[in-house]
């Protein structure tokens, strides 16, 4: 079974706040197997507009990372998040070869 992917590029606008969003976050995270990949850190945009933020985070299968992102818990994560973040987010399935 092919792992699942959020790959999310953000613009953290209120630094202090965002902290209560990764701190709601982290049950979701936990429950549906999450593991970070990418979580900040430097970058180099090659091509188009970067954001100041990249993540990666893989989950056991697509449904999980699915399921993490529709779960009540991260639901209520999100909501802070679209108030302190401008940020794009995919959620992909992972490639076996």
């Amino acid at each position: 079974m092919a792992k699942g992917y959020w790959v999310a590029h953000v613009d953290v606008r209120d630094p202090e706040r965002y902290k209560d969003y990764v701190a709601t976050a982290k049950p979701a995270f936990e429950r549906y197997g999450a593991k970070f990949l990418a979580r900040g850190g430097e970058y180099q945009a090659m091509e188009g507009t970067g954001r100041s933020r990249n993540v990666v985070i893989e989950f056991p299968s697509m449904q999980a990372a699915l399921d993490c992102y529709n779960s009540e818990e991260y639901q209520a994560a999100k909501a802070i998040r679209i108030t302190v973040a401008d940020a794009e987010m995919v959620i992909i399935d992972g490639y076996e070869g």
